[in-house]
């Protein structure tokens, strides 16, 4: 199912393992029964509803399954907690096109086109549970297939986290020897977002999982622990316009694969214009910043402000680092202190 990702997750969330909606399907998929759900009680819904029982119960799997025998449909509340009519008759706009063959999938998709709500068919012939949403279209696989792509994501995600992770350590120590070029740059934005893009998929997968998904969420935040903040320092770090930073985020999360895999088109988002990518450029400090401990995020900016750039802070004596407001003679120290070890540790790491 494509389209408007919050509305995905919403639909997986309703009728992912664990939940009543869930387990009502499953039992009537069980027993070949087949059924048409439409989960919505607006006007736009009832203008297509014919006749029927009116029931307004609490859903409930066995009501479910038992109202399922009955040729009609059945209506559900908004939040699919009430049943509240069965055995009804939808008459959407013959008009509408659809793709659908069988005549409970062609009413679906009609009534989920013109409504603009959840509508489920169960196929009694080929034992599939089918979303349709608007113009959209999901088909249910079983746990078991779910989470084998999951698990096969999981491991792509890791071998992309860790080529990143050496992108991120060799940027560091570039930084500290005032030798980064917009390559290196336009590679570790990229790479974050390749990352970022896979595990927003795994992200689908845990909400069509449900209560089977923990396992696989539990080692996707462990993979994306820190990423995310860690790769909106590096935009900070370099992008050319601050004012930009919202903006450059939304793009390059909407850009496919493809349109990330061109250094140049990533290099221009950032703002630069130049022809080659092997120009130098200088980080603001943020990054490098932010992991010195106790360091708070208003006398970086304070630093970044005074000094302009990491070289800069690099090489400030104690005295002018102490002058900056937020910070004392002692915090001056740790400062100093903490930029040398940071050099130290990712200069060692980069040969590991």
């Amino acid at each position: 199912m494509a389209g408007n990702e919050s509305e995905i997750i919403k639909v997986l969330q309703m009728v992912a393992p664990g939940t009543v909606l869930y387990e009502g399907l499953e039992n009537i998929l069980r027993a070949r029964t087949g059924a048409l759900i439409v989960i919505g009680d607006t006007e736009k819904v009832m203008k297509v509803v014919d006749g029927g029982y009116h029931i307004n119960a609490d859903l409930n799997p066995a009501s479910l399954y038992e109202l399922a025998k009955m040729d009609g449909a059945i209506i559900l509340s908004s939040d699919a907690k009430k049943i509240l009519l069965a055995n009804t008759h939808l008459t959407p706009d013959s008009i509408i096109p659809t793709r659908e063959t069988g005549s409970r999938h062609r009413t679906a998709e009609r009534v989920a086109v013109q409504t603009g709500e959840l509508v489920i068919a169960i196929s009694q012939r080929r034992n599939l549970i089918t979303l349709f949403k608007g113009n959209e279209r999901h088909v249910l696989r079983d746990v078991g297939t779910i989470l084998a792509k999951a698990n096969q994501a999981l491991q792509t995600l890791e071998k992309y986290k860790s080529v990143l992770d050496q992108a991120l350590v060799n940027l560091s120590a570039l930084e500290f020897e005032d030798l980064v070029t917009l390559t290196d740059v336009c590679t570790v934005v990229q790479r974050t977002a390749m990352v970022s893009r896979i595990a927003k998929e795994i992200e689908l997968y845990v909400y069509e999982l449900g209560t089977e998904g923990r396992l696989v969420n539990m080692q996707l935040e462990e993979l994306m622990f820190d990423l995310e903040a860690e790769g909106l320092l590096v935009l900070k770090d370099y992008l050319l316009d601050f004012n930009q930073l919202d903006k450059v985020c939304a793009t390059l999360s909407d850009w496919t694969y493809e349109e990330l895999l061109d250094l140049g088109a990533v290099a221009k988002e950032l703002g630069y214009s130049t022809q080659s990518l092997d120009v130098p450029v200088t980080p603001r400090g943020f990054r490098i910043l932010k992991k010195i401990p106790k360091l708070p995020l208003p006398v970086i900016e304070n630093l970044v402000r005074r000094f302009k750039d990491l070289q800069n802070i690099v090489g400030a004596s104690l005295e002018e680092l102490d002058e900056v407001e937020g910070i004392g003679e002692v915090r001056a120290k740790s400062i100093k202190e903490g930029l040398r070890r940071l050099r130290e540790q990712v200069l060692l790491d980069r040969h590991i």
